[in-house]
């Protein structure tokens, strides 16, 4: 692995409060896509009483090789049904108003948990109904069912990762799909009155005319906010990292401004819900 520059060290947060959302996490037997994909503001994230929820448990059915989070495609865990009033529970306790959802992909269950999203949804709204939801969905397959379940629920913005230009892929996500994923958001553009977001990662072997046409496809599906983060690979054993120079995202979001995208988030620890509720309030 390529020595990590000095701009990429996250630095650390106020541990006392940070303590205390993980004791509340696992209180209430809750995931955290920020524990699980061992993201690197999860100190900055809990130190400000925020946490981005994992739903459907934490093992995942698909083997994507920058991910942190436990594959096993034949043995996933049973579907949890009290989980979404766990989750409720823990977003009343943090007192949050505007509240990330994601998941895990499950292509063992028939709608491939958009049920336990809409579920969670509503739990939440019961709870306080100017709640603001972010989901952050697996692709379903493009099982329009799903997708229907999900944006016909009481939410303010509908979610879904392209992570990387179509070229990697096949390497990088070898169960997924790069025009499947496109076909989501268009699909959540087109049937909702939704904004569409998604997230994108440098640092995996892309050049820059192919990070372009990536913009350029967002935006031709009416795509509105982007966030553009660097790589960063949890484990020698994951996909191999290729370190940017800190200036190329203040290029990027020119880049994509210039597409015509007007929400970007660019910069080196940014993730797809990093402040999400500060990018939303952009729009």
């Amino acid at each position: 692995m390529q020595r990590k520059p000095d701009w990429l060290k996250k630095e650390l947060f106020n541990k006392g409060k940070d303590n205390g959302v993980r004791t509340l996490m696992k209180e209430c037997r809750v995931n955290t896509v920020c524990n699980e994909a061992s993201c690197p503001n999860i100190g900055e994230c809990f130190s400000n009483g925020v946490a981005t929820f994992l739903l459907l448990g934490n093992i995942c059915t698909r083997n994507c090789k920058f991910c942190n989070i436990e594959y096993n495609e034949n043995r996933p865990l049973n579907l949890d049904l009290d989980e979404p009033k766990r989750i409720a529970d823990s977003v009343k306790k943090l007192n949050l108003k505007y509240v990330v959802l994601t998941s895990v992909t499950r292509d063992d269950l028939n709608d491939g948990g958009a049920s336990i999203f809409v579920e969670t949804i509503n739990k939440l709204k019961e709870i306080d109904d100017n709640i603001l939801i972010e989901v952050l969905v697996p692709d379903f397959m493009f099982n329009k069912n799903s997708i229907d379940k999900i944006i016909y629920s009481p939410i303010s913005l509908f979610n879904h990762n392209l992570e990387t230009v179509r070229r990697i892929y096949e390497s990088l996500r070898p169960q997924s799909d790069y025009d499947r994923s496109l076909k989501v958001l268009e699909y959540a553009k087109k049937n909702s009155n939704l904004p569409i977001k998604s997230g994108v990662m440098i640092g995996l072997g892309e050049t820059e005319q192919e990070v372009v046409s990536l913009f350029k496809d967002f935006k031709n599906i009416g795509g509105d906010i982007l966030t553009i983060g660097h790589y960063l690979p949890p484990s020698k054993n994951h996909y191999n990292v290729i370190y940017q120079e800190k200036e190329v995202f203040e290029r990027y979001k020119y880049l994509a401004n210039e597409i015509g995208i007007e929400t970007i988030v660019s910069g080196p620890f940014v993730r797809s819900s990093y402040y999400a509720e500060k990018n939303f309030l952009k729009i």
